[in-house]
């Protein structure tokens, strides 16, 4: 497993806990809209190991109540289950936060009871869901985003559906297909997106305050909570 970052305390990452991020690289997406890219690409060199890593949370226990796990894609790591074992082994609850391409992993960690909260971002309707992802329509299978979004809204672990909302790739009437796509979840986000050098493509725009609330407006109908993050409502 590719350890190649960590924030060592946040108060933003793993809702209503004090916690700690770890960022592992690689991810088979290529969303232009990234603020991971060099992560989702691999060209952020690996920072710690494992177990200078466990070292480190055995040396934070009573100060962090849990440890985010991020990308990149975390699910494309074969030993990340193990991974989960020892930090929980440790006494830390768990958040993870994945694309949903990979719902057999998602599945075997949900039953072996090996996170606490799952972050899973919903790119866009079915018809942009390629594009906004920067994939070829051929190498997107949008059957396995479906089947990890029924293993959330229909298990028993804390989860969030998330959005992050772009000019160049969303518009208020896409969110009828997403919401087709999580209806009847628990929750989800719309995150309003903010440009960083870190970005892979120039040029991208977040929406207005309005337009953000037209959103969210049409995704109401289809989850029991509907938020934004980015902006002051």
């Amino acid at each position: 497993m590719r350890i190649c970052g960590l924030q060592k305390m946040t108060l933003l990452d793993f809702p209503g806990h004090v916690a700690c991020t770890v960022f592992l690289g690689g991810c088979d997406l290529r969303c232009p809209f990234c603020h991971n890219y060099e992560l989702a690409c691999g060209s952020v060199p690996e920072t710690m190991t494992q177990e200078a890593l466990l070292r480190f949370l055995g040396k934070r226990k009573g100060l962090l109540d849990g440890v985010a796990i991020t990308g990149g894609e975390p699910c494309l790591n074969q030993d990340l289950p193990e991974f989960l074992k020892q930090v929980r082994a440790l006494g830390f609850l768990t958040k993870l936060d994945t694309n949903g391409f990979h719902p057999a992993m998602l599945q075997q960690i949900l039953q072996e009871r090996l996170v606490d909260y799952v972050a899973m971002d919903v790119k866009n309707c079915p018809e942009k869901y390629a594009l906004t992802c920067g994939l070829p329509e051929d190498r997107l299978d949008l059957g396995c985003v479906r089947e990890s979004i029924a293993l959330l809204r229909d298990g028993a672990v804390d989860y969030e559906f998330r959005t992050t909302v772009v000019r160049e790739f969303h518009k208020p009437e896409d969110f009828y297909g997403i919401g087709e796509l999580i209806s009847g979840a628990k929750q989800a986000f719309l995150q309003q997106f903010t440009d960083r050098e870190e970005v892979p493509f120039a040029g991208l725009h977040a929406l207005e305050k309005e337009e953000m609330l037209r959103c969210a407006a049409v995704l109401k109908p289809f989850a029991g909570k509907v938020e934004i993050r980015g902006i002051d409502v």
